[in-house]
């Protein structure tokens, strides 16, 4: 853990920093996939799929009888935790949903704007030690309140050339039957390109590695949208007297343990709960299962004192993280002030992990900072806003010649001539 006490707001720019990655070897990769999965098609997936995670997969589509199969290997238990999430998150986002509303501008002049579905989604989901089913929910229902006409989701399987059946349960609740075998950046390339098993689609969303993440930037060049720019799991954590330790370390380990890279910072202004705190996470780390990259990822922590809670509110939006806890007593006075953030966890009892599975908010969010400029994924996240006008023979009488100037103005004569021609 990295301490600070009491830093000058000049070194703070330095503290807010992430790791930079080493990007062009990365970008020599992401290049040489993209071009094997578009001239090879399904033949580079099924290749890429023993290359990188030593899966032996002779059909890269999951069958029906599979995505029936998994329900019968999870818990009855886990079954209804998944109902109760899907509820949560299912009432929250159906709330997002909006009717247009005509407004006249000027007598004659009506505009309005409406939503229409992205028609076709793609959904990555990480796999491995760490099989994100959680993050099925986010995104599949979003996608289905929004009206997405088609939802393909990828995933990297086992060794055996299984998918993780939790994940393949949670699709199927959310009504997604197109289910791919393949991960990494070559599942992102399947859905940029397009594969004789794989449709091409629209927009990608989902977390992933740096490798996910660069590979869905790199799609961009093919006209295909992203959901946003991310990076590592990251925590911003403000404290004050009567923040509780333990609970505070739990929350800070609950990203530490997503990976050796992910981003923990804890703030405070009473240095009792900034000592218990240390000491509660070294405790509690030893009893993680992923400890070793719990350790890694809190080796370069960042644990500060500052003078009061509004330098520490300063000091989080200028890092903009993607989680931001207010382990706070009076967490309502600091919510105007928090400007850049994923999502905020309001008190001692609101933990990060209800937002990840839960609560009903969606935990896609930005990080890297993005959070200064992105939101998180919403069911806006699955719409395109059309506007609409219509102008009466009165309407643009009455706007007609302001147009006309502005058109002349700029040196459009055609422009101007669209109107006239018609006032005439």
């Amino acid at each position: 853990m990295k301490i600070y006490r009491y830093p000058e707001k000049e070194t703070w720019p330095e503290l807010t920093r992430r790791p930079v990655l080493e990007r062009q070897e990365i970008s020599d990769l992401i290049a040489e996939i993209f071009k094997a999965v578009e001239k090879n098609g399904d033949q580079a997936l099924i290749e890429f799929n023993k290359k990188f995670d030593k899966a032996v997969t002779e059909n890269i589509a999951v069958t029906k009888a599979e995505i029936e199969n998994a329900a019968k290997q999870i818990s009855e238990d886990l079954k209804k935790a998944i109902a109760q999430a899907k509820e949560n998150i299912s009432i929250f986002h159906a709330a997002q949903k909006q009717e247009a509303e005509k407004i006249e501008t000027m007598k004659g002049v009506t505009c309005w704007r409406e939503n229409r579905a992205i028609e076709k989604v793609g959904i990555y989901i990480p796999g491995g030690t760490a099989p994100l089913f959680s993050t099925v929910l986010m995104l599949a229902i979003p996608a289905n309140l929004a009206g997405c006409r088609e939802i393909v989701l990828c995933t990297p399987p086992d060794r055996n050339g299984n998918v993780n059946p939790a994940i393949l349960y949670a699709a199927q609740l959310c009504g997604i039957s197109e289910i791919y075998k393949i991960g990494g950046a070559q599942a992102i390339a399947a859905m940029t390109l397009g594969t004789e098993s794989i449709p091409k689609v629209y927009k990608i969303f989902g977390p992933g590695n740096q490798f996910v993440v660069a590979a869905k930037e790199y799609a961009q060049r093919y006209g295909i949208a992203m959901d946003m720019p991310a990076g590592p799991s990251e925590v911003l954590v403000i404290a004050d007297h009567k923040a509780v330790p333990e609970f505070c370390a739990a929350d800070l380990l609950s990203q530490a343990e997503h990976g050796s890279d992910s981003q923990v910072v804890f703030i405070t202004t009473d240095f009792k709960i900034f000592n218990q705190t240390m000491d509660a996470v070294e405790k509690q780390l030893k009893k993680l299962p992923r400890n070793e990259a719990a350790a890694q990822a809190l080796s370069h922590s960042c644990f500060i004192l500052t003078e009061n809670l509004e330098e520490a509110v300063e000091f989080s939006n200028m890092y903009a993280p993607e989680h931001l806890i207010l382990a706070v007593e009076d967490f309502e006075k600091y919510i105007p002030e928090v400007q850049n953030a994923g999502s905020v966890f309001l008190g001692n009892y609101s933990c990060e992990s209800a937002g990840d599975y839960a609560s009903g908010t969606n935990h896609t969010l930005p990080t890297n900072a993005f959070a200064r400029n992105y939101s998180g994924v919403s069911m806006d996240s699955f719409v395109k806003k059309i506007t609409f006008q219509h102008l009466t023979k009165k309407g643009l009488r009455n706007i007609g010649k302001t147009i006309e100037i502005m058109a002349e103005a700029e040196g459009l004569a055609a422009h101007k001539n669209a109107v006239s021609i018609r006032l005439k």
